[in-house]
């Protein structure tokens, strides 16, 4: 019978007696008229005298009907799909809404316009094919050149995108059939990851990946895709269940770390992903690993330390958020861009230190935009991977995936230790030679010769003095090529090399432009370089050789242009007294020819035809004479005047204006006009050389009496103000 549930006010006495309200009592339905005597109340005194009892409300609750996954019929004879009965992931009633992230706004924009013109093409009739096709050409050449360059910081973001496919969308995409499995069999079913068995061609694969939501409903649920130790352990669990019946493991990675809350660490978080870590290296199964979001920290690696990691093309992979990076080293979120640059957390990036085996494609724009087409090229990267490794046996599958991480850490050994042999695994330690002071100052502050060991300040002395320096060419040479040699290997050691020979190549297509993204990726590759190169115990060997040879070549050159003007005014000198011996007496009458035309030119007077043909011949003879003693005419220099400052001649040209106007009404007002033709028909005839004088005095006199000259300055320095301030008024126009 079900129970029943109802409260109780209890009246003890009369009027006056104890109130006793609240208490719960559940009694069966066939006894609900019980004896009071048979009862005893906790608080209640005197139960065995006979008081009235009496009931003052009740409240009936109905017991709960369990509500099971599976329907009441089962078909028996389902061949495809996956249980939905036995799954909590259904599909959504409403379609996701289209989330627009920052950098894609320009292609909004582009989307708009097609769309407006489309409408107007249909409101109208008109035909707007043209500028349609136009548009679209140019959509899909910027979808094109967008998402081939994202930065490290953009596929962050593209791995976040709120629409981006889930580890359920895949697995129920690629599986013929799917049923999910649950709980770590120690009381908790963490939903933040999923577990099950799926079929594809016909061949059982034991599936395991993070789950993120939906929606928001769907990520509270999920936890943001965080798992809690019970996900983990509840993963090893499956990793066991798969190893014993010889299933190969898929899993999919996408989560930006373990939760870390104190629930979490109180039940042990970081031992639950470290003995996944440990664990996984002892399964005897294919194993492959997609990271198809983010993968954060230790909270990925719980279940992905695989044979073979794929990575989706728009996928990252960090051992801390570029956020957290950027707080921790420059104390500033802003700099989440440049942290996310330096951490290498792209595909690409990975691949090329041998973290990721491969990189599975995407649509242009994301997963989201055709998630079943990008479930299918994980099937296919999947499948390729599994076929790989089914071909290898158990321990060769082991040690694979042993040295995957081996030499990703740098330790290649080239035999297996006896784990049972106790072995010393520490290196042994150098014993370092005792150096004292002085041999050291003669290390850091000497260059090794094909004379032996010279000093610097031996060669600073030197270089004061004038003398020659002891260091042959070849043997500065020799030293560069050392130098050269050693920077190679420290760009190889620092894990820059590829990223040097990669821009070599760009530089080489083309030196003479250089776009910005490429000198920003120079810039970073100086930065890196400099930034691991300045680190005081490294590479000291180097940076000595650097600083001797710099020492060098600065005091080499220190030498030579001290006896570059020495060495070259003697030799000047020489040239000058053989030039006079020959050539003086012959050159001086076409020296002469020249000076005399350039003084004529340079006073404003025009040359006649026979001064220019004389002034040529000069020329031809001065050449001729300079090839007769071997010396070859290279140019002829000229004399360059110095130029005016930029809008100097406009204001001169207004002030020219503004007084050429007041003589000529001076002019006018005193009448002059007769006594200036009367000045030109004088100079035409040139007949009297004094009345021209007379003349000119004359006019120039009575033009002076005739102009107001604090008038006239006024007038020249308003019209060079507004000239000065026309630009200003232009631009405010």
């Amino acid at each position: 019978m079900s129970s029943l549930s109802f409260s109780l006010a209890v009246r003890v006495g009369g009027e006056g007696g104890n109130f006793v309200s609240g208490s719960n009592i559940l009694v069966r339905e066939q006894i609900l008229g019980y004896d009071s005597h048979k009862c005893s109340f906790y608080g209640i005194r005197g139960a065995t005298n006979r008081r009235r009892l009496s009931v003052s409300a009740a409240k009936i609750r109905k017991g709960k009907k369990h509500d099971y996954p599976w329907p009441k019929v089962i078909d028996p004879n389902m061949e495809s799909g996956h249980l939905s009965y036995l799954s909590q992931f259904k599909p959504l009633a409403e379609k996701p809404k289209p989330v627009t992230l920052a950098f894609e706004k320009p292609l909004v924009e582009l989307e708009k316009k097609i769309t407006d013109v489309r409408k107007m093409a249909a409101e109208t009739g008109l035909d707007f094919s043209d500028q349609i096709n136009l548009l679209e050409s140019k959509y899909q050449q910027a979808v094109k050149d967008l998402y081939s360059k994202l930065t490290p910081f953009q596929r962050l973001h593209m791995a976040r995108h709120p629409n981006r496919p889930t580890f359920l969308d895949h697995v129920l995409n690629i599986t013929d059939k799917w049923v999910e499995l649950h709980g770590d069999r120690a009381g908790y079913d963490d939903p933040a990851i999923v577990t099950g068995l799926g079929n594809i061609d016909g061949k059982t694969y034991m599936f395991i990946g993070h789950q993120k939501g939906r929606n928001t409903k769907e990520n509270i649920k999920r936890n943001f895709g965080m798992p809690t130790p019970h996900g983990y352990r509840k993963a090893l669990r499956m990793m066991r269940y798969a190893d014993h019946h010889g299933f190969p493991i898929i899993t999919f990675v996408d989560t930006p770390g373990a939760f870390a809350d104190l629930k979490s660490e109180e039940l042990g978080q970081g031992e639950a992903i470290a003995f996944n870590l440990r664990e996984m290296f002892g399964l005897k199964v294919p194993m492959v690993s997609v990271v198809i979001g983010e993968g954060g920290s230790g909270g990925a690696l719980a279940i992905c330390c695989a044979n073979k990691l794929l990575m989706m093309e728009n996928s990252v992979f960090y051992v801390a958020s570029p956020e957290a990076c950027a707080a921790i080293l420059w104390k500033d979120s802003q700099a989440s861009p440049k942290a996310a640059e330096r951490l290498r957390i792209t595909p690409k990036a990975l691949r090329r230190l041998k973290i990721a085996d491969g990189i599975i494609p995407e649509p242009l724009g994301g997963a989201h935009l055709n998630p079943t087409w990008t479930s299918q090229q994980i099937k296919i990267a999947v499948m390729n991977a599994m076929e790989e490794l089914s071909e290898l046996d158990n321990d060769s599958l082991l040690h694979q995936r042993y040295m995957k991480y081996r030499i990703l850490g740098g330790f290649v050994e080239t035999k297996l230790v006896d784990p049972v042999k106790k072995s010393r695994m520490k290196k042994k330690d150098v014993k370092m030679i005792p150096v004292e002071k002085s041999s050291l100052e003669d290390v850091n502050t000497s260059l090794v010769t094909d004379g032996g060991q010279i000093k610097i300040e031996d060669l600073k002395k030197r270089a004061r003095e004038g003398k020659i320096l002891p260091v042959s060419a070849e043997t500065i040479t020799k030293v560069r090529q050392e130098v050269d040699k050693e920077l190679t290997n420290a760009f190889i050691s620092m894990g820059l090399h590829e990223e040097l020979e990669s821009l070599k190549t760009e530089l080489s297509r083309s030196p003479e432009t250089i776009d910005s993204a490429l000198k920003e990726r120079v810039n970073n590759l100086v930065q890196e370089f400099k930034q691991q190169f300045d680190r005081p115990e490294s590479f000291l060997q180097l940076k000595q050789k650097l600083k001797v040879l710099s020492w060098v070549s600065m005091l080499h050159k220190q030498i030579l242009e001290k006896k570059r003007p020495q060495k070259e005014n003697e030799k000047a000198e020489k040239l000058k007294g053989e030039i006079n011996e020959k050539l003086l007496d012959k050159m001086k009458a076409k020296m002469e020819v020249l000076r005399t035309a350039r003084t004529l030119v340079a006073s404003g007077t025009v040359l006649d035809a026979d001064q220019i043909e004389a002034v040529a011949a000069a020329k031809d003879t001065l050449i001729e004479l300079l090839k007769s003693v071997n010396l070859e005419l290279v140019g002829l220099g000229t004399t360059k005047l110095p130029t005016a400052p930029p809008g100097l001649e406009e204001e001169l040209t207004k002030v020219d204006d503004v007084v050429m106007k007041e003589i000529d009404m001076a002019v006018e007002k005193a009448g002059l006009r007769h006594k200036i033709e009367e000045l030109k028909a004088e100079i035409a005839s040139g007949s009297n050389e004094e009345k021209i004088e007379q003349l000119v005095s004359e006019i120039k006199e009575e033009i002076a009496a005739a102009i107001d000259l604090t008038e006239l300055r006024k007038r020249v320095e308003a019209s060079v103000v507004s000239s000065i301030q026309e630009p200003a008024y232009a631009g405010c126009v």
